[in-house]
This record gives structure tokens, C-alpha cells and sequence, in this order.
């Protein structure tokens, strides 16, 4: 296959890149300074400039995690490290007549894993019809995600949030550079799914992050996952008695442990909060730093937020994915029982009578998966919409495929439908021959959606905003449609209800 190069000019230098199939790439292009030796959990600086050509044909480092997550193919991984703070461009290969919106990507994984070199994330069928694509990798885990700020020692500093502080130098990148490679730095839609909405939602409550985008899409953000500083220092301490130190030699422990110890030791930390039920994630946002002062939907109650439009939306079988993958969610009547344990009776009551069926497993996993991704995605559409326009889906399509393996619409299916993966081999083997005409129509409407929300703020002129008079939610399905407040008893079921303890 006949590849040409193609070269841009950023602040930092000039980056050469690839074209093939009808758009042009970079990849692994640095927006700030790797974040080793001394700057290991310090906040992220920007990259230093280079003289000559950057060769960004090629993806570098992931940041560290377990090394089974970062295959990008059969027998194939992806490199680890702690330089990774890099983002990927994809644009059409044909220039437009003017600037075109900017679509950045930023990926989930629960906080300690993914990366942005994960095929499925590749964004060339996006770029092709009309935008400038941009993927980005942050730190993840106990390098970047767990809040490990409390254990500064008097020469060493640990600075909070860093994930949140990687993806804001990110965005000023952007602003900086995104015209170089055609894109208009004035329209920039965020958007992300699983721990990257989570991550979009958060940053709407991120001051430093003001007038870096203009719109945003959550793509099932996770419930529960914001802690407040009191838990994040009592994480900590956990953390370094894992690792085997005492708090006061911790700052010093910590710089010089190796990231494959510290991978380790946050996942042994995750064990143990679910084994003593210690109510939030160790992992992911902290309230109360300079970097996100609020909790994101407080400051989305009150007016607080960025006030640009929102997609926010969930699949309708959430749960299924984690009944076979990553068995953390509460999806069979024990795990249940033991969620609601400390939960006031009324609201236990409440919360289970949702679920007509409780305790058959269809409502137990239909439970699981409100708890964890719709009740958030509820909260925050009540939240925002009152100060923005918000737009609230729900991704009901799946193929047969799909449902006999028993997954159906679940947790991340959508993704098939935003990066066009249907019309792919590995979607075409998701298909049986009368699914492809319905799995590209869905295909083709999400991304419609996307794309003229992406130029617009307005997904189009009939999918109402959601607003508390009526809550409107769009329905992705083999025949889209309008449904106003689908499941009034399973959304109210879950509100004001909390793990914190």
C-alpha cells in the first residue's frame, strides 16, 4: 500500500506523519514533558521544543498497566511507560474550503487502563467525513488517577489529580496547534466513554479547563467514582502500607518504586476496598483542590459548570459486560443484598420494587447497571440541563451476534455505532447478513448525530433537549424514536442515593 508523508508545523516543532486511506495521521505527538524523575507526580509542563522533524508515524508508549490490557492484536502489544502523555491526529486527507470542528477522544479503561492507540479508537472513519480527530493518552492509575497528594514529603511534592491536569495541557495543545492540521480551535467537542465520561463530565467542573472545548458528549459515565480529600488521604495511606512503607517516608518510597510495583499495588488496593466494602473507588477524581474545587454535579446543579451543550446517554443492558468481564459490578441478588446493605429501609425498598422481577437475574443485572452508569447519566442530564442545552440517548441496538452471546446493548456496544466499526471485517463477523443493513443505519445515525452536534450544539431538529418538564431521551435503535422519561420508577429509585459513608 502506497503511503505518503505529511508534514505540520506545532509550537514545539515540525511533526511528520502518514497519509493512507483518504486521511492523514500523527501519532504519539508529545503535548508535554515526560513526566519522569523528578516530575513523577508533579503536574504536567509542556513539551519542550525540538529542532528538526519529528517522526510521528508510529504509537509510543501507553501509560503503565497490566500488560494484558495493551494488545492491539493477535500476539501484539503496546509498549509501557511513564513518557506517555501524547495525542494522536487523524484529518481528511482532501483540505476543506475553512477550518473544521475538532472531535477529541478520550478513552476509558476504569482509570488504570487503556490507551489511545486501541484500534478500535482509531477515528480515520470520522476524520473522513468532516472533522479533525484527536486521541489522547493521560496518566492512569497510581501514576495518574489515585490521589496520592497527602504523602508530599518536606523535598518531595505530589500534586493532585494529575490525570485531570495531563488532560487540560492536552486542550490548551489543541488550541494551540489544532489549525496547523485544519481544525477550528474555536469548535471542540470533548467526548468519551465508561472512566473517559466520567472524565468529560468532570471536566466541565474544571476552572483551568474554561473555553478549551465547546461542547462535550459522556458516553456512559460511571456513578460513585468522585471522592472527597478526607477519602482520597485515607486511600493513600492504604497504598503505602501496601507498598510497605510508613507516611512519613512515603514521598521518597514512591519515587523510587518501579511503575510495574505501583501498577500492582493499586490493584491489590482496589481488592481490599472491595472486600471491606469501603464505599468509593480509590481511584479518579478529587474534590477540593484547586484543579476541580467542586464535586462535578454539584457545580453542574448550581450553575457552577462550563456551561457549553451535552450529550450524556447510556446502553440499555449496561450490566451484561460485566456478568462475563471485570466482575465488579453488582449483578446477581448477593452482590445486591450487599450493596444495600446500609441503605435506609425505605429506600432499599424502593430501590428493589424498581425491579419488578428482583431477584431474577435480567433485574438483577438491569439494577447493577442503573447503579453504576444510569443513575449518573440521570443525574447529570437533571443537573445540567437546568443551566445548558442537554441532549439525553439511550443505545438500545445489538445484533444477534450480540444477544446470544448474552451481552447484547451493553456497556461500550456504542462505540461499534460512534467509530463506524460495522463496516469493518471484525464488524462484518458481527453481522449476520439481515443485521448489516440495521447495524449500518444505527451506525450512520449516531454519528450523523455527533457530527452536527460536534458543528452545532444541536444533535438535530428532532431530539428535543432534555429538559425536567419532559425528559426527552433518544432511543438508537433499528428504528430510532423520541421516548419521554422512559423509566420514571427506576430514575427516581436512585436518586439522592449515595456509598459514601
Amino acid at each position: 500500500m502506497h503511503e505518503r508523508t505529511i508534514r505540520a508545523r506545532t509550537r514545539a516543532g515540525t511533526v511528520e506523519g502518514f497519509t493512507r486511506d483518504g486521511v492523514h495521521r500523527w501519532r504519539s505527538i508529545p503535548y508535554a514533558r515526560p513526566p519522569l524523575g523528578l516530575l513523577r507526580f508533579r503536574a504536567p509542563r509542556p513539551a519542550q521544543p525540538w529542532s528538526g522533524v519529528r517522526h510521528c508515524h508510529g504509537f509510543a508508549n501507553c501509560a503503565p498497566q497490566q500488560r494484558r490490557y495493551t494488545i492491539l492484536g493477535i500476539g501484539k502489544y503496546q509498549p509501557m511507560g511513564e513518557d506517555c502523555l501524547t495525542l494522536n491526529v487523524v484529518t481528511p486527507e482532501v483540505a476543506s474550503g475553512e477550518p473544521l470542528p475538532v472531535m477529541v477522544f478520550i478513552h476509558g479503561g476504569g482509570y488504570i487502563l487503556g490507551s489511545s492507540a486501541t484500534p478500535l479508537y482509531d477515528g480515520a472513519a470520522l476524520a473522513r467525513r468532516g472533522c479533525v480527530y484527536v486521541s489522547v493518552n493521560y496518566r492512569l492509575g497510581a501514576l495518574g488517577c489515585l490521589d496520592l497528594s497527602s504523602l508530599s514529603g518536606p523535598d518531595i511534592t505530589i500534586d493532585s489529580n494529575l490525570y485531570l491536569r495531563d488532560l487540560v495541557l492536552a486542550l490548551h495543545w489543541v488550541k494551540d496547534n489544532i489549525a496547523e492540521f485544519g481544525g477550528n480551535p474555536g469548535c471542540v467537542t470533548i467526548f468519551g466513554e465508561s472512566a473517559g465520561a466520567c472524565i468529560i463530565a468532570t471536566l466541565l467542573a474544571v476552572p483551568a479547563a474554561e473555553g478549551l472545548f465547546t461542547r462535550a458528549i459522556s458516553e456512559s459515565p460511571a456513578s460513585g467514582m468522585v471522592r472527597s480529600k478526607e477519602i482520597a488521604d485515607e486511600f493513600a495511606t492504604r497504598f503505602a502500607k501496601l507498598l510497605g512503607v510508613r507516611a512519613p517516608d512515603a514521598g521518597a518510597a514512591l519515587m523510587q518504586t518501579s511503575p510495574a510495583q505501583l501498577v500492582a499495588t493499586q490493584h491489590r488496593l482496589i481488592e481490599q476496598g472491595m472486600r471491606k466494602r469501603l464505599g468509593a473507588f480509590p481511584i479518579g477524581p478529587v474534590v477540593g483542590d484547586d484543579c476541580l474545587p467542586l464535586d462535578p454535579v454539584e457545580a453542574m446543579r448550581t450553575g457552577r459548570a462550563h456551561r457549553v451543550p451535552l450529550i450524556v446517554g447510556t446502553n440499555a443492558e449496561e450490566g451484561r459486560l460485566f456478568t462475563r468481564f471485570l466482575k465488579m459490578l453488582p449483578t446477581n441478588e448477593s452482590m445486591i443484598e450487599e450493596l444495600l446493605t446500609d441503605t435506609e429501609p425505605a429506600a432499599r425498598e424502593r430501590i428493589t420494587a424498581a425491579y419488578p422481577d428482583y431477584p431474577q437475574r435480567s433485574a438483577c443485572i438491569q439494577l447493577g447497571g442503573d447503579f453504576a452508569f444510569s443513575s449518573a447519566a440521570w443525574q447529570i442530564a437533571e443537573a445540567h440541563g437546568n443551566h445548558a442545552p442537554t441532549y439525553m440517548y439511550r443505545y438500545d441496538y445489538a445484533p444477534r451476534m450480540l444477544r446470544w452471546a448474552g451481552l447484547g446493548a451493553t456497556h461500550a456496544t456504542e462505540l461499534l455505532a460512534v467509530f463506524d466499526i460495522y463496516r469493518t471485517r471484525f464488524g462484518a463477523l458481527l453481522t449476520a447478513a439481515a443485521d448489516r443493513h440495521h447495524a449500518l443505519r444505527v451506525s450512520n445515525e449516531v454519528q450523523r448525530r455527533w457530527r452536527c452536534f460536534g458543528r452545532t450544539g444541536v444533535p438535530g431538529d428532532d431530539w428535543p433537549a432534555y429538559t425536567r418538564a419532559d425528559r426527552a431521551v433518544m432511543v438508537f435503535d433499528r428504528k430510532c424514536r423520541v421516548e419521554f422519561d422512559p423509566y420514571p420508577h427506576r430514575r427516581m429509585a436512585w436518586d439522592g442515593f449515595s456509598l459514601a459513608r
